[in-house]
């Protein structure tokens, strides 16, 4: 199979035929690179290389997002100063960008060496970029109104990069960026979830549904009592899914059979040693083998990962993603 067969055949809750995907939902620290490089890593080497080194299979994320990377936020106070960086934000641009993005991938994806996650602005993420942090919790009492036209502009844009960017190029998942969740749950509560968030995503959702795209969401921290949530508004998996903040996939795969997950793999076993992580391997396995289910690290390798530990990471990974994707001999007779 190829990488992106596996992926999508986990994302349908089939069983690959040999292996389980092995990816890195997200790029890892320069910290880490550095010390690695420090340690016999070839210097200069490519992102692309560095998964062919590791053995591991390409994902690839492809942006569409209208507003800044950070959360640090504090480009607006109010309606006035949204409207004087609006003519910035929902651009043409950006999905011409996304677009050409798309086509220069867009062999190697047929070829299906590469998966695609195209990455899209949340409801929750978006005005936390543009508020900041602190002002932004504010926002949902103090500014309700400016809160609700921001949403509605960015499931406009989100549509339409979903109806320009889907009938030329079809991404293998959606992920939408929130972070709206921290080690003791979430950071706001159903009702504003479900006044603020929830139409919007159903707005969205069935567009990128129409076309066969799952779609999930980014979210650090604790999310297991926000899954009902997010399935009331259509969202169909959750990364990454971090063990040190509490999340118990077991847990969530006994209550939520349907739900995709991908990540959680605790990275703090990492720097461990060989049968740590062959450890944290044992405790997920079980859900590796239920389906729906991408094992990857819950969030990027921290610079206290030796290469040495790292490559012990990597071949056990292969070891269990091998495993997970056994069948039985009474099934195969």
């Amino acid at each position: 199979m190829t990488p992106r067969e596996r992926f999508l055949s986990i994302l349908n809750f089939e069983k690959p035929d040999d292996r389980l995907p092995m990816v890195e939902w997200a790029a890892w620290w320069d910290k880490t690179l550095d010390r690695w490089k420090q340690e016999g890593l070839p210097r200069g080497i490519t992102w692309d290389g560095s998964l062919e080194h590791f053995g591991l299979d390409k994902l690839v994320c492809i942006s569409a997002r209208p507003g800044p990377v950070s959360h640090r936020g504090g480009l607006i106070t109010d309606e006035a100063s949204y409207e004087a960086i609006r003519p910035y934000l929902y651009t043409d641009s950006i999905i011409e960008n996304v677009k050409k993005s798309a086509a220069d991938l867009k062999p190697r994806h047929d070829r299906g060496e590469v998966i695609i996650r195209l990455w899209l602005d949340g409801f929750f993420w978006f005005p936390r970029t543009l508020f900041g942090i602190e002002a932004h919790l504010y926002a949902f009492y103090d500014q309700p109104e400016l809160m609700h036209r921001m949403n509605r502009e960015l499931a406009e844009f989100n549509v339409r990069v979903v109806e320009q960017l889907f009938p030329v190029f079809k991404p293998d998942m959606v992920g939408f960026a929130e972070d709206m969740s921290y080690n003791h749950g979430p950071m706001l509560s159903y009702e504003l979830f479900k006044e603020f968030l929830t139409p919007y995503y159903q707005w969205v959702i069935p567009h990128i549904k129409k076309y066969g795209v799952k779609p999930l969401v980014d979210s650090d921290g604790d999310i297991t009592s926000m899954i009902p949530w997010m399935k009331e508004a259509g969202i169909g998996g959750a990364y990454p899914l971090e063990r040190q903040a509490g999340v118990d996939i077991k847990v969530v795969r006994r209550d939520y059979p349907d739900f995709l997950m991908l990540g959680a793999y605790d990275k703090m076993v990492m720097p461990k040693g060989e049968a740590a992580i062959r450890e944290e391997f044992d405790r997920i396995l079980p859900v590796m083998k239920s389906g729906g289910y991408i094992p990857s690290v819950d969030h990027q390798t921290p610079p206290g990962v030796s290469l040495e530990n790292y490559q012990t990471y990597t071949r056990l990974f292969r070891e269990y993603a091998e495993k997970a994707a056994e069948r039985s001999l009474s099934k195969v007779l």
